[in-house]
């Protein structure tokens, strides 16, 4: 996965509090300057047809993916 913006939404719902919903995520990941909330959702859509997220969640792919963005900025 080359576009960074996807490792770090990838991370960020990765990471979220259960109470969380992938839409506060976004808000959150556009207030820290990100992105803006039309990318974000952009790149949701993007993962969503990648078969990375699915009914609000991450899939297996996408956890395998997240976990590598994790190891990724841990560097």
């Amino acid at each position: 996965m080359e576009d960074i913006n996807k490792q770090v939404t990838l991370l960020a719902i990765l990471k979220k509090a259960e109470d969380e919903s992938i839409n506060d995520i976004l808000l959150k990941l556009e207030n820290s300057g990100v992105y803006s909330l039309k990318e974000g959702k952009k790149i949701l859509k993007e993962l969503k047809n990648d078969l990375l997220i699915k009914d609000g969640a991450l899939t297996i792919a996408g956890l395998a993916k997240a976990k590598e963005a994790e190891l990724f900025f841990k560097v």
